[in-house]
């Protein structure tokens, strides 16, 4: 399927949700050790997990487990004693947790320190919306590809609603490649629009103190998805390279 094709499908889809997974309003606790989520790109009741790790600023270890997958998959059922995604996995407080509804209830009393939001609590509607985003993927992201194991895990700046960082993450799905994952949701109206269009506006400043001026001084740049690669010492912007990179990199 042509980039650009996906890229379209993957607004399609993210427009379906009501671009949930995209505005950030930090949690009020960050975890020491980093959260541990077992999920696969396509399933729907994955990404309302990862929708709500993105809106309360909190990143993760991803563990790709896409069917047929034999790198991680025989994790979860060591751990929880059943293969069904979502699973998270919090050495934080020693909980271990299946099914997307008490885990986003335990990113918010854990974390947020405040109530999950009426339109995430709304079940029927949002596994109802988020089934049909996964339509739109055609299968992308579900099932394992043959591929060589990095020896160190990659990072992903992303946030779960961009476009642009989808095909990106149901590759590295595929190829079962583990990623630390840097949530950079939206943290303020102007950082609201397509790359570039705030910048057009006049001078972009990101929130004193927020992951996006972190960000923005690492890279001197305010894009995503961004990929870093502790094995190659490749770091990139451009979803379409970075999906080209870990194909030719780690597809068998």
């Amino acid at each position: 399927m042509k980039h650009m094709f996906k890229v379209a499908l993957a607004t399609a889809a993210s427009t379906l949700r009501g671009w949930q997974g995209m505005v950030t309003e930090p949690a009020a606790v960050q975890p020491d050790k980093p959260l541990k989520l077992y999920e696969f790109e396509g399933c729907p009741y994955c990404r309302l997990v990862r929708e709500t790790l993105t809106e309360l600023s909190l990143d993760a270890d991803i563990y790709p487990c896409p069917k047929g997958g034999q790198r991680f998959r025989p994790q979860v059922v060591a751990q929880g004693g059943k293969a069904q995604f979502p699973f998270l996995v919090d050495d934080n407080t020693d909980v271990a947790l299946y099914e997307s509804a008490d885990i986003i209830e335990y990113l918010y009393r854990t974390y947020a320190k405040r109530p999950v939001p009426l339109r995430v609590k709304a079940a029927l509607p949002q596994a109802v919306s988020s089934l049909a985003n996964s339509a739109l993927g055609f299968g992308a992201g579900n099932k394992a590809r043959k591929s060589m194991q990095p020896e160190q895990m990659l990072t992903l700046y992303s946030f779960e609603a961009s476009p642009f960082c989808r095909p990106v993450r149901e590759v590295l799905c595929e190829l079962e490649i583990a990623y630390h994952l840097v949530n950079l949701g939206k943290e303020q109206f102007a950082d609201m629009g397509v790359n570039g269009v705030h910048a057009a506006l006049g001078e972009y400043n990101p929130v004193k103190g927020g992951k996006r001026e972190q960000f923005m001084a690492k890279t001197n740049k305010m894009m995503v998805p961004y990929l870093e690669d502790p094995n190659t010492g490749k770091a990139m912007f451009e979803s379409k390279a970075i999906v080209a990179y870990l194909l030719e990199t780690y597809g068998a």
